[in-house]
């Protein structure tokens, strides 16, 4: 608690002709039945504050500033004449004083003459002095009043006392060097603020202190140390400003209303956060560094909603291809024994496109993404329910090559509808990891395959968790993984296709990327679900996925309601999609069987009931070969009776 010095109100100052009156900086804390009160409508009204105004002005005698945590001054009424409390109370004859204990000190002016300080050794500031008539010495205001210069500070138990002059030195509260005015305190002599930090406003708007770089709806609360943050012991907040973490013992800016953390240095400018776009990833307003004009197909991630994705956007622009291919309302394509029909105005009698809010499933067995409007073919014998295969209309008309594929150029790779050598055409891909059932292309002469979207990956994109910066296609090697940690899920295998922004240091994978999109529709709430990159404003509970209902980590991108308050991991959004009830427990990537179709049916030997291929649950038990669960696994289970099996224990029942 602030100490206010007991004074009186009025005094008269032999270097003034006018009486001097107290004026206080800081009030008492005073307490009451009421004070909760007082402090809930504090809260209520603390979007509405004023930043204060820290100080009274400058001291007539020594020429420094009167700042706040002086607490109080003398000031004249009449005319513009201020003095420390300190400096008010000093004598015209100083008598034993520590830096020269031997004679009295007078105090005196000089007009003309230079001086220097007996005890700081630097010029004299202003014409009042003391001096000793017998060594001809002097001493300054500042270095006469040194052992009177105490300060409360409420970042500390003790009393802090001014150090003699100017010095170098490590700040305890921001824990960077300065040069200037420190304050030290005897008891704990590791403890020392500098003059610039002990000043910092216990509440501000960092859009006031960054130009508007950076920007909060809230004034944030200056913390002095990382104990105050919420959320400690489960997950480590970042800096909004610099995105970098935070070190417990020092102090920083926050606002416990939307987890909102940021250094004192970098939302007070004091390091120029907004310079970090050449550092570290930028999270406040970037320069655009492109020409719309120099980049007119440029992709922007991320995508609107799950029926958008990259093969439509390529598509779009390869209207000639599409066109060229158009064989009307049928078509007969080589990856389906029966005849296609073109549905490019309406649905089919019978036939629903993708809901998940009605969990409904309609995937594409190209891409094996949603199916969500027209046009797009389907299978002549589906309506009979005899073959549920259907093709988006771009996915049907895809080139048969893509030459020069910057993962593999040596070859080129072809088009496949499935990889003859992989069971149930189940590939893993080389550019996003995932495992895939869809079309491939492929060099079967190297065994390498990309799914049909990563086939056609830009090298350059944008998005929107990294705004007017270009993000190009790199590739992380062991030299660097750990520098280019993924800013959506939050790892760093390696190696690894991915986005970066070279001034930034900003980067994400190709799967964070592009299989994210902004907006995502679920059984869980009846309000469509955005994409947020950090905390959400106003979330003062703690987080949790609506889904798997584990701890969810708001610094790693994730799904949120803002009308319900409701969050969902990335990795568990996708289970909604494809009308499963899976759980991934603390799962930082997305979900592993995005780009599976589920479906199809299996005969084995030794049984008597046919298998369908599925998704394992909790429900489905142990894998009848190996003994081991079969939730989180691609498994084959008769819908009959209680017999599954992993995917990878297949095998066993084939030979």
């Amino acid at each position: 608690m602030d100490i206010i010095p007991v004074t009186r109100d009025e005094i008269d100052h032999f270097g003034h002709p006018h009486p001097l009156s107290i004026v206080y900086l800081q009030q008492p804390n005073q307490k009451d039945e009421n004070s909760e009160d007082e402090d809930e409508d504090k809260e209520k009204d603390e979007d509405d504050f004023v930043e204060e105004d820290h100080h009274g002005g400058q001291c007539n005698l020594c020429e420094e500033r009167i700042w706040s945590f002086h607490l109080c001054y003398y000031q004249c009424k009449s005319c513009d004449y201020s003095l420390h409390k300190f400096c008010a109370e000093l004598p015209e004859t100083l008598v034993n004083h520590p830096s020269h204990p031997n004679h009295n000190l007078f105090l005196g002016r000089f007009y003309t003459r230079r001086v220097n300080c007996h005890v700081c050794n630097t010029e004299l500031k202003g014409n009042r002095f003391y001096y000793c008539s017998v060594c001809f010495i002097c001493m300054d205001i500042t270095c006469a009043t040194m052992s009177k210069q105490k300060i409360n500070h409420p970042s500390h138990p003790h009393l802090l006392e001014r150090m003699p002059g100017s010095i170098v030195s490590s700040c305890s509260a921001c824990g960077n060097k300065h040069e200037g005015v420190f304050f030290l305190c005897t008891t704990c002599p590791g403890f020392r603020i500098n003059q610039d930090c002990a000043l910092l406003p216990a509440k501000l708007l960092i859009q006031n202190h960054t130009d508007g770089t950076f920007t909060h709806s809230h004034p944030l609360t200056l913390a002095y140390s990382f104990s105050s943050f919420d959320q400690r012991s489960a997950f480590y907040p970042i800096c909004r400003a610099c995105s970098q973490h935070f070190k417990y013992h020092l102090w920083a800016y926050k606002c416990d209303k939307c987890r909102y953390y940021v250094h004192v240095d970098c939302a007070t400018s004091k390091k120029e956060p907004f310079m970090s776009i050449f550092q570290h990833e930028s999270l406040g307003e970037t320069s655009k560094n492109f020409k719309d004009d120099e980049h007119p197909n440029l992709l922007h991630c991320p995508f609107n909603d799950e029926g958008d994705n990259l093969l439509k956007r390529h598509m779009s622009n390869q209207k000639e291809l599409i066109d060229k291919k158009n064989d009307g309302d049928t078509l007969n394509h080589f990856s389906h024994q029966h005849p296609l029909i073109l549905f490019d105005k309406q649905t089919p009698v019978g036939i629903t496109l993708h809901d998940p809010m009605k969990r409904v499933r309609l995937l594409c067995d190209g891409c094996v993404k949603p199916i969500i409007t027209v046009p797009f073919y389907m299978c002549s014998e589906y309506v009979d329910g005899k073959c549920c295969f259907v093709l988006h209309e771009w996915c049907a008309k895809l080139p048969s090559e893509v030459q020069d594929y910057v993962g593999h150029p040596e070859h080129t790779l072809f088009l496949l509808p499935k990889i003859s050598d992989r069971f149930f055409g189940v590939f893993k891909c080389t550019v996003c990891r995932l495992r895939s059932n869809g079309f491939a292309y492929g060099c079967t002469m190297c065994d390498f395959y990309v799914d049909i979207n990563c086939a056609f990956i830009p090298e350059e994109i944008t998005h929107e968790a990294h705004p007017d910066h270009l993000l190009l296609r790199v590739k992380t090697s062991p030299s660097n993984e750990m520098r280019l940690s993924c800013k959506a899920c939050d790892d760093h295998s390696s190696p690894r296709w991915g986005f970066q922004c070279p001034s930034c240091n900003f980067y994400i994978h190709v799967e964070c990327a592009l299989l994210l999109p902004k907006v995502i529709k679920h059984k869980c709430d009846k309000h469509p679900l955005s994409l947020r990159y950090h905390p959400a404003e106003n979330h003062i509970s703690d987080y949790f996925c609506e889904i798997c209902e584990y701890a969810l980590n708001p610094w790693i991108w994730f799904y949120h309601c803002t009308t319900c308050a409701q969050s969902m991991h990335v990795g568990c959004v996708p289970y909604i999609l494809q009308c499963e009830q899976g759980k991934y427990p603390l799962r930082r990537d997305v979900n592993r069987f995005l780009n599976i179709k589920f479906g199809g049916m299996l005969e084995i030997k030794g049984h008597s009931h046919r298998l369908a291929f599925a998704q394992g649950f909790n429900s489905d038990g142990k894998c009848v070969k190996c003994h081991q669960e079969l939730e989180y696994y691609m498994i084959f289970k008769c819908l009959e009776c209680e017999f599954a099996f992993h995917y990878g224990c297949a095998s066993s029942f084939l030979s």
